[in-house]
């Protein structure tokens, strides 16, 4: 009787998409785009940030959850610290959408110094160019999105999982812009199936590991509080006996600039001689990526459910 009830709620909760309301509002998006390059990068960005502030003040559902996450995330820090760090993290989830919509026009092959800088990301690199399999991990902080763009660009075999849009006209769109610049996709929806082939062929396997993977996942220390996160990806690399390495995208200011550095890589003989391989993998990386984010809290997703379920 629970499960049908369940199943009930899924199906009322289940948004019903009109094809034609999503081809009106994806043709909006091409407007938006065009409307954005007629404009210099760094004036969209400050509208962004402009949108950011909005949305902080507007959307108070996100706006407390986001203070609920620092508080807790943040005990030493004030009230004032926490209203500065949350609304300068919409103010960066603003700035990232004009981030996404742009790079195809800005970044190129032959320019891309103009636009970043690199900190220890040599071995990574070496790893990626061996073809022995590697999964790349990073979270839902500064631009994460142009990681995937540049490995794409530079020519590196990789593959990006990623859940797809409701509407199919987006969609389509924005994974053919990754497509376009050398990016392979794969649907989260059963990818599962085929991301060990990927791994053993010695391609790269790239995630945003930093999501709620519910009452089944394992939970490990993020921030000083319980966070469920898949197994999928650990497991994924035991078997495989491959390196995973961990990634950030930081903002240098309100410019279209980032550092992208990889702060830790774990090898597959640092979890040979462990009890729990799985959990351990998965405390590892989450505990890399909390050291990043410290670095800079502004730029994380607070609003972000990473701690919806906990464990009993």
């Amino acid at each position: 009787m629970a499960d049908i009830v369940r199943q009930k709620k899924r199906k009322r909760h289940r948004k019903k998409h009109n094809p034609f309301v999503d081809w009106i509002c994806y043709i909006l998006l091409r407007i938006l785009i065009s409307s954005l390059n007629l404009f210099r990068i760094e004036t969209n960005l400050k509208f962004a940030c402009f949108i950011g502030r909005l949305l902080w003040k507007h959307y108070s559902r996100g706006r407390e959850r986001a203070l609920e996450n620092l508080r807790a995330s943040f005990p030493e820090k004030d009230e004032q610290w926490f209203e500065q760090t949350g609304r300068r993290s919409f103010e960066n989830l603003a700035m990232l959408a004009v981030d996404v919509l742009s790079m195809p026009r800005l970044v190129k092959k032959d320019n891309w110094r103009n636009y970043s800088f690199y900190k220890n990301a040599e071995q990574a690199k070496w790893l990626m160019q061996q073809g022995k399999g590697l999964l790349m991990l990073t979270a839902h902080y500064g631009n994460f999105e142009i990681m995937g763009y540049l490995l794409g660009l530079f020519g590196f075999n990789i593959y990006s999982i990623a859940r797809p849009l409701d509407n199919k006209f987006i969609n389509n769109y924005l994974y053919g812009v990754r497509r376009k610049a050398g990016q392979k996709i794969i649907d989260k929806k059963g990818a599962a199936s085929i991301m060990s082939d990927i791994a053993s062929s010695g391609a790269t396997l790239c995630f945003i590991a930093d999501q709620d993977a519910g009452k089944k996942g394992i939970f490990v220390d993020f921030f000083g509080r319980k966070a469920s996160s898949y197994k999928s990806i650990a497991l994924l690399a035991v078997i495989n006996s491959i390196p995973i390495g961990i990634g950030y995208s930081r903002r240098v200011g309100n410019r279209f600039y980032f550092e992208i550095g990889v702060t830790r890589i774990i090898f597959p003989e640092e979890w040979a001689d462990k009890k729990k391989p799985l959990e351990w993998i998965t405390a590892e990386y989450t505990k890399a990526m909390e050291a990043f984010i410290r670095v800079e809290p502004s730029q994380y997703w607070w609003l972000h459910r990473r701690w919806k379920h906990q464990p009993k």
